[in-house]
């Protein structure tokens, strides 16, 4: 039996993208509802899950954030 990953891209490369996990959650979150609503996907992932979907895209430098004073944009 082959043996998979829990999380690819890995949580190590992830953390290097953005300032806290809870960035990452909620930018992530954020981009899975977009996709939800049918937003274009803007990486080639073997996944049909928006969430894997919207983590590969932070992991490729496909979305970025920007932080302001009441929350992630």
């Amino acid at each position: 039996m082959q043996q998979m990953d829990i999380v690819h891209p890995a949580m190590k490369e992830l953390l290097t993208k953005v300032d806290s996990r809870y960035t990452l959650a909620v930018l992530a979150a954020k981009r899975a509802r977009q996709l939800l609503d049918g937003a274009e996907v803007k990486v080639k992932v073997p996944s049909n899950k928006n969430v894997t979907r919207a983590l590969a895209e932070v992991a490729d430098d496909k979305i970025s954030y920007e932080r302001t004073k009441i929350s992630v944009k």
